[in-house]
C-alpha cells in the first residue's frame, strides 16, 4: 500500500514494459473480435514527470527521456515507433506537458469499438485518481479490489473470449513470486484463450528463476519470457533490470519482442545493457 509508481514512471523498466505491451495490444487487434484486458495492479493512468514526486528520483530522464530526446525519424528507432508515438501525443493533447501514460492508457488508446478495459487498484487515492481519468468512458471499469482477488473475481472477461491480463505488482511483499505462480495458474484455468503477461524486476537471478521453476512445476507450458538489464545483477539493491514473463503469446512474439529489446539496449543503460529472449517452457 506505501508503493507510488509515480516515483518510478517513465525509467527504463516502465520503458521496456509499455514497449511490449502496445505490441501485445497490436497483436490482439489483427483479429476483427473484441478483445478484454484486465490490468490487475492499475495505478493512476497518467504520470506528471514534473511532479516533485518524479523529480526526486529523476529515473524518467534515463529513460523516456532519453528516447524523447531522439528525432521521431531515427531509423533503427520502428520497433518502438508505436509506443513513442502514442506518448508523443499524450504529451501534445496535454500542451506539451511532461505526462507520461501508465499501462491503463496505453490500454484505453488500443482499444476498437467492442473491446474493454478493466483497471483494479487496491491503494485508495489512486484509485480515485483512476477513476477521475476514466470517468466519462463505458468501455473502461475501475476496480478498488485486490488484484489476486480480481484474477479469479473478474476472469473470463464478460464482453469478449480474447484478451490480456497484466500483472505488474510492486513487489513489496516476500510472497510475491510465490503469488504469481498461484496468479498465473489461475488466469489461464478461468480465461485459456487469453494472454498472460507478468512484470517483474531482477536485483538478482535466483528469484526469477525459481518463479520459472514453479511455473513449471505446475505444468504450466507456452511460457516466453523477455528480459532487459542495465548492469549485471550483482547489487540485490539495486533495479537491475526487468523482465515480462508472457504465457500464450501471440505467434512469432519472441521475434518482434526481441527487435524491441535491441532497439533499448542502443539507448538506455550505460552500456552495460543486455537483453535476453527465451522460451522457459515450449508449447
Amino acid at each position: 500500500m506505501n508503493y507510488r509508481h509515480v516515483y518510478h514512471a517513465g525509467n527504463f523498466a516502465d520503458c521496456m514494459k509499455h514497449a511490449l505491451l502496445t505490441a501485445l495490444l497490436r497483436a490482439l487487434s489483427r483479429k476483427n473480435t473484441p478483445f478484454s484486458v484486465l490490468d490487475t495492479h492499475a495505478g493512476i493512468g497518467l504520470y506528471d514527470l514534473s511532479s516533485p514526486q518524479a523529480e526526486a528520483t529523476g529515473e524518467w530522464r534515463e529513460g523516456i527521456g532519453r528516447l524523447l530526446d531522439l528525432p521521431p525519424d531515427t531509423p533503427d528507432l520502428e520497433p518502438l515507433k508505436d509506443w513513442l508515438a502514442l506518448v508523443r501525443q499524450v504529451m501534445k493533447e496535454y500542451a506539451g506537458k511532461m505526462v507520461y501514460p501508465g499501462s491503463p492508457e496505453i490500454v484505453l488508446r488500443a482499444l476498437r469499438p467492442g473491446d474493454s478495459l478493466v483497471c483494479c487498484e487496491l491503494h485508495p487515492e489512486d484509485q480515485r485518481a483512476l477513476r477521475r481519468l476514466f470517468h466519462n468512458n463505458p468501455a473502461v471499469s475501475v476496480h478498488h479490489r485486490d488484484a489476486y482477488e480480481a484474477v479469479t473475481a473478474l476472469l473470463p472477461p464478460k464482453t469478449a473470449k480474447r484478451g490480456l491480463v497484466l500483472i505488474d505488482p510492486p513487489f513489496e511483499e516476500r510472497s510475491e513470486f510465490t503469488d504469481l505462480v498461484k496468479a498465473v495458474t489461475t488466469a489461464r484455468q478461468r480465461f485459456p484463450t487469453g494472454i498472460v503477461a507478468v512484470w517483474y524486476p531482477i536485483k538478482h537471478r535466483s528469484p526469477p528463476r525459481a518463479f520459472f521453476h514453479a511455473l513449471q512445476d505446475v505444468g504450466q507450458r507456452n511460457l516466453l519470457n523477455l528480459e532487459l538489464s542495465i548492469r549485471p545483477p550483482l547489487d540485490p539493491g539495486l533495479l537491475n533490470g526487468c523482465g515480462l514473463l508472457i504465457a500464450n503469446p501471440p505467434f512469432k512474439f519472441d521475434e518482434e519482442g526481441a527487435a524491441i529489446l535491441s532497439t533499448l539496449c542502443k539507448y538506455l543503460g550505460d552500456g552495460n545493457t543486455e537483453s535476453l529472449v527465451e522460451w522457459i517452457v515450449p508449447e
